[in-house]
């Protein structure tokens, strides 16, 4: 699922001597505050009204948040031109692409609004307000509030705090908590729902460098795509209609052809998502050790088999750039992270605050009795869960990422539960059907099964060979002792008897959905083993991610504590604690 991100601030300025950056992310609305003085005196010429207002245009009226806060946009123009990265528009500029028209390998302009391509899904969203809620929420969680009934607390609370901010408006609204549960901010939007393509270059120019260059810095490309936001007639946001008009912005960006100077000031401003700027050591080596050595591992081992089919045929080709491209991303930052932590010796200061915060907390009885166990269910939380980690991990890249029949099989994975009722719903079925009938259409557009055959046979490898049995699927009991462990055999088998690798058969199913054929049928069945699997592996790390959260709450509060907030430039926004409502 996509995310909605947190609207942050990052400045970057030159100094006569050498270029120079103050790295950090700030809150818009705490500008006036903390940072315009210093913006000022570096050659900054926006007053913080400028950039920020809640009664009149401003800088936030200008940049958004696409599909939830995947990328930032901002408008260009007086009619709605919104201008993003070559990536992300990526996805729709392969959606519109074909034999005949690739827009991937030639690019895309629309002559004229008529010309411009509807994208179903894509959103932008912009920001109306933001409000510190942190007086309404710490005060209603008290300290002996942990693990479930916090969690409950707190969504009784924001939902509260989200339905009287947006009674009566079009607008939606949510919740983040920032400093690991220490402080809440809530955010109140404005989505606009007809996002048109309007141009995108050749990806030999958006993608110049590709994975090679991705994640580095400098980067030569021209990484740009250009949309268009539309409203109903009225101006408010609306599904998309021919009848609906380009949106006149509140505020848009003026494009400059003047170019900048050296020593010009400059600052970014968007949606860059959450920082690990706050991980202990022991997180930091789960990273090292777990999370980004097997991202690199499964992604690597399903890209390299990907690349084949799609240099081989320009039609696989265009169906599968966009998978490529979204698994690379990640793949490629967990090699460059990885490198980084190590050489910068991250670990080792890591540490060294650590033994800092344990000396500062002895010092005072008080600080004793209220710290003393954030490090250690910190550490103790991550060393209990990496078997779990690893396992749950592999699972999603492998199953829920790698195999695209699991990916479909989900779906019918609730058919299969409606179907199975003791007095089924025929209302629900129809419903559950008709949602899969329209999913599985974009699904069989991208899907070319010989590819996801090769792939999903050394998925299978990869779990059987790196992952415990007894966190391994119930499916893989059947591999072993049936097959011998020969994958190939039971992949060769598998997609003889399954009807997911064919939209064909799919259709066919779903124009009479009967409970016997989902039983039977291998996809389905390997779908529900896998999700089930993965529930419990979740159930069994649910209460050592209970104690990292506390221990992370109780380390964050006493670093503010001690340092007395100075230290505090970035903000962190924690999953567990995103709450959402629309």
């Amino acid at each position: 699922m996509k995310k909605l991100f947190s609207l942050l601030f990052l400045i970057v300025f030159a100094t006569t001597a050498l270029l120079k950056a103050d790295k950090g992310m700030w809150l818009l609305h705490i500008l006036q505050d903390k940072k315009m003085d210093e913006m000022k005196a570096m050659g900054l010429e926006l007053t913080a009204e400028q950039i920020y207002s809640v009664n009149n245009s401003s800088l936030k009226d200008a940049i958004g948040a696409l599909d939830g806060g995947s990328c930032t946009a901002e408008l260009i123009s007086p009619e709605g031109l919104l201008l993003t990265n070559h990536h992300c528009g990526y996805d729709e500029i392969q959606n519109h692409s074909s034999l005949e028209h690739n827009y991937l390998k030639n690019g895309f302009w629309a002559m004229t609004k008529e010309e411009e391509l509807p994208n179903p899904g894509k959103t932008i969203t912009f920001l109306v307000r933001i409000e510190d809620i942190t007086d309404q929420v710490l005060p209603e969680l008290s300290p002996d509030l942990t693990g479930d009934a916090r969690k409950e607390k707190l969504e009784s609370l924001t939902r509260d705090i989200i339905s009287e901010a947006t009674g009566g408006t079009h607008y939606d609204a949510y919740v983040r908590s920032f400093f690991n549960g220490n402080q809440y901010i809530l955010f109140v939007n404005e989505t606009f729902r007809d996002v048109r393509l309007v141009g995108a270059p050749p990806e030999s120019i958006g993608k110049f460098g590709h994975d090679t260059d991705n994640w580095m810095w400098p980067r030569h490309t021209g990484d740009f795509s250009l949309f268009r936001v539309y409203a109903g007639p009225d101006g408010q946001p609306a599904d998309y209609s021919p009848d609906n008009i380009p949106v006149e912005p509140k505020h848009f960006l003026p494009v400059s052809l003047e170019g900048y100077e050296k020593e010009d000031f400059a600052m970014v401003m968007g949606f860059p998502g959450s920082t690990d700027r706050y991980m202990t050591s022991w997180q930091v080596e789960e990273l090292l050790n777990i999370t980004h050595p097997n991202r690199i591992k499964i992604r690597g081992e399903k890209q390299e088999l990907m690349m084949e089919d799609m240099r081989a045929s320009e039609k696989i080709n265009i169906m599968y750039s966009a998978k490529y491209s979204r698994s690379s991303n990640y793949w490629k930052y967990s090699i460059g992270q990885s490198e980084g932590l190590r050489n910068l010796n991250v670990l080792d200061r890591k540490r060294e605050l650590e033994d800092q915060f344990r000396n500062w907390i002895k010092e005072d009885p008080a600080r004793d009795d209220k710290y003393s166990e954030a490090l250690t269910l910190i550490e103790t939380g991550i060393d209990k869960r990496k078997d779990l980690k690893h396992s749950s991990q592999y699972l999603m890249e492998c199953m829920f990422s790698g195999m695209e029949t699991v990916q479909v099989g989900n779906m019918f994975r609730f058919l299969y539960m409606e179907l199975s009722a003791e007095e089924p719903d025929m209302e629900r079925i129809e419903m559950v059907a008709g949602y899969i009938r329209n999913n599985a259409a974009e699904f069989y557009k991208e899907y070319n099964a010989p590819t996801d055959k090769k792939i999903s046979k050394e998925m299978l490898d990869l779990m059987l060979l790196d992952v415990s049995p007894e966190y391994q699927p119930d499916i893989f009991d059947v591999i072993r002792k049936k097959y011998k462990s020969d994958t190939e055999k039971f992949i060769d088998r598998y997609f003889k008897k399954t009807i997911l690798t064919s939209e064909e058969k799919v259709m066919e199913f779903l124009d009479d959905p009967d409970l016997k054929t989902l039983e039977k049928d291998p996809g389905v069945q390997m779908a529900i083993s896998f999700f089930e699997n993965y529930m419990g592996i979740n159930a069994m790390l649910a209460k050592y991610n209970e104690m990292i959260e506390e221990g992370s709450r109780l380390w964050i509060a006493g670093l503010k504590e001690m340092q007395k907030t100075g230290f505090f430039i970035l903000m962190q926004t924690p999953h567990s604690d995103l709450h959402t409502v629309r």
